[in-house]
C-alpha cells in the first residue's frame, strides 16, 4: 500500500515509521522544509526511543520517504492520514484551521478515489468539516471524485510511541462506509495477525473515544494528587493509600501516582477541547472542569513548598533542578510543571541551576537563559540551597548521597515523585520534603512533608 502522513511530528512520524516497518510505502509530508530536510539526512526533530533506528532501517530500505509538498504524491496514494498540530485557542477549543488546510489540499489535487484519515486528535466533528472542504475543492473544480473521510485516533505515550504503536492495545476506526472500513482493515492487517483488537465505530464516536480515553486518565491523576493534599493534612501516607486502592482491580495501579501535575501534549490539550466541545453544547462538564482546576493548583505544589520553608523569602536563594521535560523518555517541554515552577522562582528572585537528560535544549528554546543550564546532575546541586526533583528520569533514582551531601549549600530536597524513601532522607541528614506523606521524625524533632 502507498500512503500519505501530513504532518512529522510526533504522531505523523511515529505512525508514517510504523507503518513503513510493516512493509507500507510511506511518504512523509511536511510543509517545513529544514525539517524535511534534516529527516532526509537522518536527523530527527523530536526524541523518542526506538524511532531513529527505525526511520534510517525504513529509509533505507526504501519503504520511507520525505516530502514537501503533498501534491508531489498524492495520487500514488491510497490512504491521507492527517496528522497535523490542532493547537489551543484562547478558548480552550482545538485549532482546526492546519487540518483543514491539509483536506483543501487534497480536494484540489485528488484524481481518484482516496481514504483521508484524521489520525490527529480533533473534536467530535471534525470529519464533517475535512468532508466539506474536500467537497468545496471539487466543486470548484467542477469536478466528481468519490472519497472518503474516516478517523484513527492514536493512543501513544510520549516516550514510548514506537512501542505503543507496534504492540497497541487498541486500534480504534471510526468509518461511514464499506470501502473506507476494507481498505483501513488491510492496512491494519499486521497488527490483526498478533491479536490486536481492531474496533470499527461511527465517525463521532472514534472522535470523542480518544478525548474520553485520555480525560479518564487525567482524572485519574488529579483525583490522586487531590487526595495525597488530604494526606498531608490528615497524616495519611499517599504511597500506602496508592497501594490500598491499586490493588482494586476495578481502578487499578496505573496512573494514581502522585506528583507535580500533568503535562505535555496530549493530556491539557485534550481536557481543554472536551470541556469546550461540551460547553458549545450547553453541557458543562463538570468533573472534568474539576480536573483541570486541580492539576493547575498542584503544579503550584513544589513552589508553595519552597516558599513555606524558606519563610517566604526565595530572593537569592540557590535552586537546583532535576528535570525539566514534562514526563521521562521524552524531551517535550509543552505544559511542563517545571515551567510553572522556574517562572515563580524566578519572579521571586531565586537563582535557578537545572538538568534534565535530553530535554536542555528544549527548555533553551523555550525560555532562554534566565536560568543556567548543568551538564551533569551533580553540578546541578552545587552550593544549592535546596534540589528540587521534578522529572523522575531513572539516573535520579539512586543518587550518591555523599556527593550531595559535599556539594549543595543547605541539605534540603523537594521530591516531587515520591522517589527517595523518607528514611533514608532521614539517615543522610537530608530536610526532605515530598507529596502527600505523613510525618516523619528528623534529627529527634517532628518534621511535616508539606
Amino acid at each position: 500500500m502507498n500512503i500519505a502522513i501530513v504532518g512529522t511530528g510526533y504522531v505523523g512520524l511515529v505512525t508514517g515509521t510504523c507503518l513503513a516497518e510493516t512493509g507500507a510505502t510511506v511518504h512523509c509530508v511536511d510543509i517545513d522544509e529544514k525539517k524535511i530536510e534534516n529527516l532526509k539526512n537522518g536527523k530527527i526533530p523530536i526524541y523518542e526511543p526506538g524511532l531513529e533506528p527505525l526511520v534510517e532501517k525504513n529509509v533505507q530500505k526504501e519503504r520511507l520517504f520525505f516530502h514537501t509538498r503533498l501534491k508531489d504524491v498524492l495520487n500514488e496514494c491510497e490512504i491521507v492520514f492527517i496528522a497535523v498540530g490542532t493547537p489551543p485557542d484562547e478558548d480552550g477549543s482545538a485549532d482546526l484551521s492546519y487540518v483543514l488546510a491539509v483536506a483543501s489540499e487534497v480536494g484540489k489535487h485528488m484524481q481518484d478515489y482516496v481514504t483521508v484519515v484524521t489520525k490527529s486528535t480533533v473534536p467530535i466533528g471534525t470529519a464533517q468539516k475535512v468532508k466539506a472542504a474536500i467537497k468545496k475543492e471539487l466543486e470548484t473544480r467542477n469536478v466528481d471524485i468519490e472519497f472518503d473521510v474516516a478517523s484513527n485516533p492514536e493512543f501513544l505515550k510520549e516516550g514510548d510511541a514506537v512501542n505503543d504503536f507496534l504492540k497497541p492495545d487498541r486500534i480504534v476506526i471510526g468509518t461511514e462506509s464499506e470501502r473506507a472500513e476494507k481498505t483501513l482493515r488491510r492496512l491494519y492487517k499486521p497488527f490483526l495477525l498478533n491479536g490486536h483488537p481492531l474496533i470499527f465505530m461511527n465517525i463521532p464516536s472514534a472522535e470523542l473515544t480518544k478525548y474520553a480515553a485520555n480525560a479518564m486518565l487525567a482524572t485519574k491523576i488529579s483525583f490522586i494528587n487531590d487526595i495525597a493534599n488530604l494526606s498531608e493534612i490528615v497524616g495519611a501516607d499517599i504511597n500506602m493509600v496508592r497501594k490500598g486502592i491499586g490493588s482494586d482491580s476495578r481502578i487499578g495501579n496505573k496512573f494514581i501516582y502522585p506528583g507535580v501535575g500533568y503535562g505535555g501534549s496530549c493530556f491539557p490539550k485534550d481536557v481543554k477541547a472536551l470541556v469546550s466541545t461540551a460547553k458549545s453544547n450547553n453541557y458543562p462538564l463538570r468533573i472534568l472542569q474539576a480536573v483541570e482546576d486541580v492539576n493547575q493548583d498542584q503544579k503550584m505544589v513544589l513552589y508553595n513548598k519552597l516558599k513555606k520553608h524558606f519563610k517566604g523569602d526565595l530572593k537569592g536563594k540557590k535552586i537546583g533542578i532535576w528535570g525539566l521535560a514534562f514526563k521521562p523518555g521524552t524531551d517535550d517541554m509543552r505544559e511542563a510543571p517545571s515551567l510553572v515552577l522556574i517562572e515563580n522562582l524566578i519572579r521571586d528572585g531565586a537563582i535557578v541551576k537545572a538538568y534534565d537528560p535530553v530535554a536542555i535544549e528544549e527548555a533553551k528554546r523555550r525560555i532562554g537563559d534566565v536560568i543556567e543550564y548543568a551538564p551533569d546532575m551533580y553540578e546541578a546541586t552545587l552550593d544549592a540551597d535546596a534540589l528540587v526533583l521534578v522529572t523522575e528520569w531513572n539516573e535520579f533514582r539512586i543518587p550518591n548521597y555523599k556527593i550531595l551531601m559535599k556539594l549543595m549549600g543547605q541539605k534540603v530536597i523537594f521530591d516531587g515523585r515520591n522517589i527517595y524513601d523518607p528514611d533514608e532522607m532521614r539517615d543522610f541528614g537530608f530536610e526532605y520534603y515530598s507529596i502527600g506523606r505523613a510525618e516523619i521524625i528528623l534529627n529527634g524533632a517532628e518534621k511535616v512533608l508539606a
